[in-house]
This record gives structure tokens, sequence and C-alpha cells, in this order.
């Protein structure tokens, strides 16, 4: 069954509580950043592709105030631990190993110039872990808005997410691409974000039909982009670049990865495929979404989820399966379209289906994902929802 959003309200005020129980403060700063979905453009981000993602009802909330001292205090709902650092002193990275995402974005208010005062804050997310759908980038960016409040200042919405980005690279050590900060940055109610990729510009695409609704479905599949499979990933796509001899992947062609199949040899030649192959369907997707034409934007989701299994190997069983069932239910059944989402190695599916049927939709994959693996799923809908802010 569709599991409710957690209201936004409901959110920030459990953490106003929480961070008056761990350090008897009131807030004076509260922002909210949400996590995102990826409709279709997975693992071309880093590729100079096009992605088109959406930030979803989902929020990290970061609730604060300063406390007079040097220190940052940081605590959050998932234990009783109290995570400090310095502040008169460059931040650099340390334990536990989820506060980098936090320490990388200070570092990245300080490298600007700014002097980051001690502070309390309290971390409240209903945004899945290792779902796919980008909790780290949530709280990135949930902890530069939240900075933007503390210090009275505010930075370029480019600017914030490609310091989150940074953060990422540097201190937790994912050399992501730009989808899931600009995303979680960019991200405004009935709006996809269409990201070029190469120029880092994003373009807000309607997604106003009340028909339609997407059905996330995270498979309790959990994966670790650390793990070393995102980064090899990425590794070979620019083993396969250089053999093509092009300066981006905007310039190859599917001819080009074809007369060098064999110079790339297996598998770089075909995560080449998966990219130029991807970068295509993500374009003819959002062509496809703007004037409602469901008949095509479905297959090139499913073209879209049959690559990142077959020739980028990110896909696994559960996800598969989740995919399998979705399709199953077919367009008679209401489902437009269905694949995995995210960095992969488990995690969620996106499914989009007729807002009329997505509760019995839901109810169907819930029970035959149950009966295939012996797990619950958690399945939720979502619509655009607003980027990164300042909340009251």
């Amino acid at each position: 069954m569709l599991q409710l959003n957690p209201d936004l309200s409901d959110l920030v005020s459990d953490a106003t509580k929480g961070l008056l129980d761990r350090f008897n403060a009131q807030a004076t700063v509260t922002a909210a950043a949400p996590g995102r979905v990826n409709l279709i453009g997975e693992h071309i981000d880093y590729c100079d592709g096009f992605v088109l993602p959406f930030a979803i009802d989902r929020h990290v909330v970061i609730v604060g105030t300063a406390n007079g001292t040097r220190e940052i205090r940081l605590a959050t709902a998932l234990n009783r631990q109290t995570v400090i650092i310095p502040a008169e002193e460059p931040v650099e990275r340390g334990e536990p190993t989820w506060s980098d995402y936090l320490r990388g974005v200070i570092r990245g208010f300080q490298d600007r110039g700014h002097v980051i005062p001690g502070f309390d804050a309290f971390i409240l997310s209903s945004v899945p872990g290792g779902a796919g759908l980008s909790s780290s980038a949530a709280l990135e960016c949930a902890m530069a808005t939240f900075l933007e409040g503390l210090l009275d200042t505010v930075l370029d919405t480019k600017e914030k997410a490609l310091l989150c980005q940074k953060a990422e690279h540097d201190f937790a050590g994912v050399p992501c691409g730009v989808m899931d900060q600009f995303a979680s940055a960019f991200g405004r109610p009935n709006r996809l974000v269409l990201i070029d990729c190469r120029s880092e510009e994003p373009e807000l695409v309607p997604f106003e039909n009340p028909d339609l609704t997407v059905i996330i479905s995270n498979t309790m599949a959990h994966h670790a982009l650390t793990d070393g499979g995102y980064a090899t990933r990425r590794k070979q796509t620019e083993e396969a670049l250089a053999i093509l001899g092009k300066a981006s992947w905007r310039d190859v062609t599917e001819a080009d990865v074809l007369a060098n199949w064999e110079a790339m040899g297996d598998p770089v030649n075909r995560r080449a495929r998966h990219v130029v192959s991807e970068i295509a369907r993500t374009v003819a997707a959002a062509a496809a979404l703007s004037r409602n034409d469901f008949e095509t934007l479905g297959p090139l989701m499913a073209a879209s989820h049959d690559s990142l299994r077959n020739d980028f190997e990110v896909s696994c069983e559960e996800l598969d399966v989740m995919v399998d069932i979705a399709r199953s239910i077919g367009r008679n059944g209401g489902v437009i379209g269905s694949r995995m989402t995210g960095g992969g190695f488990g995690g969620s599916t996106v499914t989009l289906c007729e807002s009329g049927r997505a509760a019995e939709i839901a109810e169907i994959l819930a029970s035959r994902y149950a009966e295939a693996t012996g797990i619950q799923p958690q399945i939720f809908a979502s619509r655009p929802a607003m980027g990164a802010h300042l909340v009251g």
C-alpha cells in the first residue's frame, strides 16, 4: 500500500523538540532540503549528459542556533551521539563517517571566507537512506541552506549545489555528478529539472498533469556508493572516452562506439553504449513528456532499465523483480513506464502511472514483490516538491 509522506511541518516540529531535548536550545534557523528521484538519465550526469530528476516530498530538516562557543555540535534522531567539530580552524574529515557530508559543506563555506560561529543543530530526515533517493545530497543541501540562514547570506543556487557536490567528492569520497545536488537545490513544485550536465544549467520542465503520479518503490536492498562500484563505473566511462578520442560524450555517436567496440573491449564498450544511448533516451523522454506522448515515454523508461541492467550492470535482482512486476501490470493496468532510479546496486525503482490507479498499482507491487523476495518494500508516491529552502 502507498505510504503517506510525512508532513514537512510535523518534521520541523519534531526536529525542534529534538534540539530542545539534546541542547536545551530554541531554534533560530530551520532549513529543509528534499531528496530526489530521477525519471530517466542514469549514470550520465558525470558524462556531460542530460538527466531528468525532480525533488520529492521527503526531506532532511536541520534546526539550530548559534551557541556562543567555538564548537559546532550536531545531533540526529538516529542515536544519542553528539558530533563535535571545532569551528575555529578549517574543518577536516572525521568520525562518524556520516558527518563528513556536513563537514564538507561547512568547509566549503570556510573556503569562501565565511567565519563559522559555534552552533547547535539537530537533524531529522524522512528521506530513506541507501534507497537511491539522494539522502546524502539532501543532507548537504540542508546544511548549506542552514548556514545561509545562520550567516545571513545567500549563495547563488548553482554555486550552492556545486559546493555540496564538492563536499561529497572531497569528504565522502563519492565522485558523483551534478544531478543529485542540482535536483535538491533547484527543485520546484510541479516541475521536473532537466539538467544539461555539460553546461551545468538546469531547465524547469512542467509536470502539471494531475492524472500522472510517480510511485517510488524502495526495494529495501540498500546500497553504498562508497564501496567502489560507482567509482569503477565512472573510471570505465573515462577510459572509454579516452579510447574514442573525444573531448565530451556529447560528441560521441553510436557509430563511434561500434567502430571502436573491439578496441575498448568488454565491459568498457558496453559502458560506452549505455552512456550514448541513455543521453539520447533522456532527450527523447523530455520531449515525449512535454507533449504527453506516453506511448513513446514508457518504452524509453524500459530501455533505460534494460541498459542499466545489461550494459552498465548496476541493477540487482530486487530492482529487476520490482520493474518486472510493474511491466506485467502494463499500460492496461495504468503503468506508463518503470525503471530503476539512482546509482543502483540496490535502492529504488520509479514507476510513472495514472493517478487514479496509483493505490491499486502500489498494492500489487508490494504484495508481489514480498511474495517473490520475502522483503516488505517501502512504497510511496510523490509529485515534484520545493527545493532546499529556509522554513519560517
